[in-house]
């Protein structure tokens, strides 16, 4: 299978994760990261540049169904999305300082981190018997530092956001609708600062960005109807398993 192919494939399951379950977004730098040889900026860079479609994407379509129209949920959306014009920059910083191995450890950890964030989010659903619908106001003192260490990591990784806050605003309180919701919007103020800081250093390759960000686009649409009417319990747990398993060889890629 050609290297086209295969980062074609990991933007449509990146997607499909992205508003399925959330984590999803990780799976794009993974792709390149492995198969492509790029620097770690043109990465981050890369893969940023393609949560700007789809976080808008997204936001669009949880705003059709409902979820970005409830007051609560839109106040923790807008408290994301201000703390993250603080976090982005501050992780495009720290990515200048980071070199290829010491990139895939730290994108290892955030991988094995997420993988456990999301399968203890299923169990405290599964506990609370949610049905992932009702909104639920996220107190400022949670949103804050939530907010920047999320916008932090993704801009530090290319990620637009989704991947961590939705494990974390689930962990805070949030049902999965609301809590996914608002990781789209809070995703559109990441992938665009995050974009502007990485082309400033000429680390956007747009050739890849439309290769992964298609397929990735699709996979947006395809994920939102499967969290809207899909038990996803499968899904999270294959993306648990391929996180936990991808984790070893990604700290020891070099």
């Amino acid at each position: 299978m050609s290297t086209a192919v295969l980062l074609a494939l990991f933007g449509l399951a990146g997607g499909i994760g992205i508003t399925a379950v959330g984590p999803g977004g990780v799976l794009p730098t993974i792709g390149m990261f492995l198969f492509t040889g790029l620097s770690p900026a043109t990465v981050a860079g890369t893969a940023i540049a393609t949560h700007v479609a789809t976080g808008a994407l997204g936001t669009a379509a949880y705003v059709r169904s409902g979820q970005l129209r409830d007051p609560a949920t839109r106040r923790a959306a807008l408290l994301l999305c201000a703390t993250a014009l603080v976090g982005t920059p501050l992780g495009v910083l720290l990515n200048s300082a980071v070199e290829g191995r010491a990139f895939g450890v730290l994108l290892a950890a955030a991988v094995t981190v997420t993988a456990l964030l999301t399968w203890i989010r299923e169990r405290r659903v599964r506990r609370a018997g949610d049905d992932g619908t009702a909104p639920v106001r996220l107190p400022a003192r949670l949103a804050a530092p939530l907010g920047l260490v999320v916008s932090a990591a993704a801009g530090l990784f290319g990620l637009g956001g989704p991947m961590l806050s939705v494990p974390l605003l689930i962990l805070c309180g949030l049902p999965v609708l609301p809590a996914l919701a608002v990781a789209q919007a809070q995703s559109v103020v990441i992938a665009s600062l995050g974009t502007v800081g990485y082309l400033l250093g000429g680390d956007v390759s747009w050739p890849l960005a439309a290769l992964i960000g298609v397929p990735e686009l699709i996979g947006v649409l395809i994920g939102w109807k499967i969290a809207r009417r899909v038990p996803a319990q499968r899904l999270k747990t294959a993306l648990i398993a391929m996180l936990l398993l991808v984790a070893p060889y990604l700290a020891f890629h070099s």
